[in-house]
Parts: structure tokens; sequence; C-alpha cells
């Protein structure tokens, strides 16, 4: 049986030019990305090499006029205004899990999605939970909509200073 001539089992080839373009973009985002990661907000150096490599490759976000290159694309991102507008578009509230608390403060950061049944969640303040999130030196990786369009509620965490595997 004949094959149909889709985009889908269709590959285009590139030249040597383009794979050298792309992999130079790749390679000065992945460096900027590190060096991103490396710095907390004060600007002090860290142990960046231990940022994942999802977190290498998003698109980092400095403040909330910016935006997804296209939809399902990784963003990451330290900035407190794009962290709470971005929760707030989804109407989460800032959480955290009961039972995980160290010395009195916040354990594991997360939001409180309405429907979502988050009502073992414990609420905290904004201000408390990016105390919390500045302390811990986090990087916030997030979506801001899903492949097919719709808004996505998927977020999650890096840290430069985790324990290696």
């Amino acid at each position: 049986m004949a094959r149909k001539n889709t985009r889908a089992n269709t590959k285009r080839r590139t030249t040597q030019g383009e794979t050298r373009r792309r992999t130079r973009r790749s390679e000065s985002a992945r460096t900027e990305a590190r060096e991103r990661g490396a710095r907390g907000r004060t600007g002090q150096q860290g142990s960046g090499d231990l940022l994942s490599r999802t977190t290498l490759r998003a698109k980092w976000i400095e403040s909330p006029d910016e935006h997804e290159d296209y939809p399902g694309q990784t963003l990451a991102t330290r900035n407190h205004d794009v962290i709470r507008r971005w929760a707030e578009e989804r109407q989460a509230q800032p959480a955290t899990v009961p039972g995980t608390e160290h010395d009195g403060r916040p354990g594991v950061l997360t939001f409180d999605f309405p429907g979502y049944g988050g009502e073992r969640l414990k609420h905290v303040s904004w201000d408390e939970w990016f105390r919390t999130f500045d302390e811990r030196n986090l990087v916030y990786l997030f979506q801001e909509r899903l492949n097919n369009g719709r808004p996505s509620n998927h977020f999650h965490f890096d840290s430069p200073e985790r324990e290696a595997a």
C-alpha cells in the first residue's frame, strides 16, 4: 500500500548552515540559562550546573509582559510578579502540603487550584510563599498553554542547590 505524503511522514532536510546556527543559538541559550540559574535574586553565584536540562532549555521570563513563543513551551522564572500573575489567572491560591514543614517554615510549595480537590492543602500568604521560594533559591518552571492551546496548570520547581542524583 502506498504511503500518503503528509507532513507527519516527510522529513525536511537541513543544511549544514542551518544546523550550525541552531546549535549556536541553543548553546548560547543554555549558557544564559545556566548563568541565570546560578545566580539567585541577589545575583550571587551558586551551583548552577545542577539545574535540570529542562530548566536549561526553557525560555526565561523576566516580566509579566513576556510570554511563550508557542503553546506548550516550557518557561522559567524567578520573578514574583510573573508567578503571581500566572497563579491569579488560574484563580490559584499559594499553599503548602501539611506535614512537610521544617522548623516552623512551610514545606512543599504548591498552589490550590479551584476544583482540583485541594482541601488538604494549607493556604499561606504570598509573602510567606515567596520568602520560602527565595530562601530555597528555586526556579519556577511552568507552561502558559498546553499544546492544544488550552490554559495549562502545569508547574514545578528546580533548584541549583539540589543534591545530584
